[in-house]
């Protein structure tokens, strides 16, 4: 198993606004992470779609903006704190502090609807998922390069922007939030994938085919609840 990857992450000014748009010029002295892999690693085919993050943070929180090559836009769910992974998603996993306790999982789809839960502690110890909680202040957007659920063309993909507010990001944290330069907290993402057909005009999952599990840092198992193995979010002053 490979050692967790590093973000050294930048600290910018005042933000023009959550808005999906990956081509601010906010942005720019963020560097991109690593593209995803499989979430097992390197023992598994690259995957076949591009996927890769930016992060920065100011005094309001900590910024997340992700890419995604994508020539099938599709999403369905609608509702807040549905089952987001049941549609093609990006998804967040957050642990200020690094005790593997207490941690934020984050998920969003095509449609911008979001399912924000906490991990009292991973389901291998018996924690259980809280999904009433709030991330209280989440700003989060959308931006499409193609056309949803339209399965006469091909798309280019889309983009998803984050806001995390440290009050919220306190409330699961034994470290200081807002943090200091040179604090370290533990993340990850993950995009979970799935193999569609075209059925009397519509998108639909090819039938008993698992989804694929695309992540930053690999994980080495079918499973994101391992936090001891997620990345390392390093906090820079630029």
């Amino acid at each position: 198993m490979n050692e967790p990857l590093r973000y050294l992450c930048p600290r910018l000014g005042p933000h023009p606004g959550i808005d999906g748009d990956p081509e601010k010029a906010w942005w720019k002295p963020a560097p991109w992470t690593e593209e995803f892999v499989d979430i097992e690693g390197s023992v598994k085919p690259v995957p076949r779609y591009e996927t890769r993050v930016k992060m920065a943070w100011n005094e309001l929180g900590l910024y997340i903006l992700a890419q995604m090559e994508e020539p099938h836009l599709w999403a369905t769910l609608t509702e807040h704190d549905s089952v987001i992974f049941h549609d093609n998603d990006f998804e967040v996993f957050l642990d200020p502090d690094g005790d593997t306790e207490l941690y934020a999982e984050l998920e969003i789809n095509a449609l911008n609807t979001t399912w924000d839960l906490l991990l009292v502690k991973p389901y291998r110890d018996g924690g259980p998922a809280i999904n009433g909680w709030e991330i209280k202040g989440l700003q989060t957007a959308v931006q499409l390069r193609g056309t949803l659920n339209d399965p006469q063309d091909t798309d280019e993909g889309w983009s998803v922007e984050i806001l995390l507010p440290w009050p919220a990001l306190q409330e699961i944290s034994r470290v200081a939030s807002p943090p200091a330069e040179g604090d370290v907290w533990r993340i990850n993402f993950s995009r979970v994938q799935w193999d569609l057909e075209v059925v009397d005009g519509r998108y639909q999952k090819v039938p008993n085919r698992p989804e694929h599990n695309w992540v930053w840092s690999p994980q080495g198992v079918i499973d994101m609840h391992q936090p001891e193995r997620w990345g390392y979010l390093e906090f820079c002053s630029k």
